[in-house]
């Protein structure tokens, strides 16, 4: 074999690997069904709603209720057949209460995670206005609280400027190995970038694992937000992150969120984005403000926008998406996914407590 052809193999070669690498990224997402909890329902004296993070573990499902009066989590089953959700079934609550930790913070619960040693792990936004940190803390299955993981200094009230009330830690997922967490911020901190608007955004938000171990942020990522593609009604229109999950390592499913306050019941526009850490992606916890530095985000690709199947769905709606977690693996050996919407206890009209099934096909 004469050495250009020799070269000219191995270029082939290089090519066709390289290829397979990047096809090896892609995934899709295929809609199963939707069920929807009536609203307005009570479960041990409280009312079942503002559901905003949701975990999968030994086959029962942990949903965290947004609800800073009565900070509390739902222990639920989901019955599955033939990719169809055939019944939810609420079994338990745990408030955190009773503790001066809990006494002293402001419980703004957006997302949770069931951890294999009966820990239930979960982050707060807290109260920006009220000078009360966003948190990550865990507690014992009874809601009885065990550590705090320490926060970046740029995520806390003391920092100058604060970040954004309402807008802080809205997204956590187990790391895929279990050695730790990540956490990622519904809109930028101000040093950072600005809010998403029509058909514009310089909005990187924060993703950040937090080791187990030490309690301790180690890595972060920069994540930009998509701008917002339909044209400005009313007076609130946003777009922001409401959850990520790590599918598989360095690979995260992640949730944005556009509300219209106008629309009213059509006012969602919900988009699942495939997005993935490479060698090149800028490790951004030592880094104070984006806005003055130079980086390199997460990859990302639009693998699900639910505008597509409305007309699938039981209300012709897409609701407030703020929670997904891995549910089981299906008949066919594929890994579905669960999401939840957020009702806002029915604060704004009518709104659902919408329970999604969606398939990974990779």
């Amino acid at each position: 074999m004469t050495r250009p052809f020799i070269l000219f193999f191995v270029l082939i070669n290089f090519i066709g690997c390289n290829k397979k690498i990047e096809e090896s990224k892609k995934i899709e997402l295929m809609f199963l069904d939707d069920y929807i909890f009536p609203a307005s329902q009570f479960f041990d004296s409280t009312k079942v709603g503002g559901l905003s993070g949701i975990d999968y573990h030994d086959e029962n499902y942990y949903l965290v209720a947004d609800d800073s009066k009565l900070p509390r989590y739902y222990k639920a089953t989901i019955e599955i057949d033939k990719k169809l959700i055939v019944q939810i079934d609420f079994v338990d609550m745990v408030l955190f209460r009773d503790h001066p930790y809990y006494e002293n913070q402001t419980l703004d619960l957006e997302s949770i995670v069931f951890d294999t040693n009966n820990q239930i792990t979960m982050v707060s936004e807290g109260s920006i206005n009220k000078n009360k940190n966003p948190l990550l803390f865990s507690a014992n299955y009874k809601g009885e609280f065990l550590f705090d993981f320490e926060l970046p200094t740029n995520f806390l009230i003391s920092h100058e400027p604060k970040p954004i009330h309402n807008k802080t830690l809205e997204g956590l997922s187990h790391s895929f190995n279990k050695d730790g967490f990540w956490t990622a911020f519904e809109l930028p901190l101000i040093q950072d970038g600005d809010e998403p608007s029509y058909q514009k955004a310089n909005s990187p938000i924060r993703i950040t694992y937090f080791d187990k171990k030490t309690r301790k942020a180690t890595k972060e990522f920069a994540y930009q937000l998509d701008p917002i593609t339909k044209p400005y009604v009313g007076d609130y229109n946003l777009n922001g992150l409401t959850d990520i999950l790590e599918f598989k390592p360095n690979h995260f499913i992640v949730i944005e969120r556009t509300y219209q306050s106008e629309k009213g019941t059509q006012g969602n526009t919900i988009n699942l984005f495939h997005a993935w850490i490479e060698k090149s992606s800028t490790n951004t916890l030592a880094i104070n403000s984006l806005k003055q530095t130079d980086f390199i985000p997460l990859k990302k690709e639009l693998v699900f926008s639910f505008d597509t199947i409305k007309n699938k769905l039981t209300e012709g709606i897409i609701d407030n998406i703020e929670g997904i977690t891995l549910g089981p693996i299906l008949e066919n050996g594929n890994q579905s996914i669960i999401l939840i919407s957020d009702d806002n206890f029915q604060l704004f009209g009518k709104q659902l407590n919408q329970f999604l099934l969606l398939e990974i096909k990779e």
